[in-house]
């Protein structure tokens, strides 16, 4: 783990103090059919985003390379549904989850949270109608992403993407 930097409850900070930005909200162009985004300067070398959701999208099953983070609402609701329980990084493509690790949490109104470098979650706008925009931070920056599909108690490891991708 790298303690250099912004700690995930710096990230916090940053994320809602820039949620907190209705200009900075209001600039961000809204599509209605796919997530819109603007990169931001994230404090100490960090990677931050600033995210809209049309209805209905989310980001699917997702691991975050071993960066530590934070997120925020700034307008809207963002359901998180993510695992309390630490996955290993390698040498597994399924495993089998048990049943008491499934956490679910809604966001709105600046609320946000901080995860360490084992998070695994997915993040969607369950609203029907409604857009949501976020504020991301993570550090170190994104190295790669993990994508993984999930069947009942069964998570399965898709593909890992790395920033050159993301472009």
């Amino acid at each position: 783990m790298d303690d250099r930097g912004p700690s995930a409850s710096d990230l916090l900070a940053f994320v809602r103090r820039t949620a907190a930005d209705a200009g900075l909200i209001a600039s961000l162009p809204l599509d209605p059919e796919g997530r819109t985004w603007i990169r931001l300067d994230g404090p100490g070398g960090s990677e931050a985003w600033l995210i809209g959701w049309p209805p209905g999208t989310g980001t699917g099953w997702h691991d975050h390379g071993g960066s530590r983070g934070a997120f925020a609402a700034a307008a809207g609701e963002l359901t998180e549904q993510s695992l309390a329980v630490r996955l290993p990084t390698e040498g597994w493509k399924t495993l089998e989850l048990a049943e008491d690790v499934d956490r679910e949490r809604r966001l709105s109104d600046g609320r946000g949270r901080a995860f360490g470098p084992h998070h695994v979650h997915e993040v969607f706008n369950a609203s029907p109608s409604a857009h949501a925009v976020s504020v991301h931070a993570y550090y170190p920056p994104l190295p790669l992403m993990r994508r993984y599909s999930r069947s009942g108690a069964v998570l399965r490891l898709e593909e890992i993407e790395r920033p050159e991708e993301w472009a």
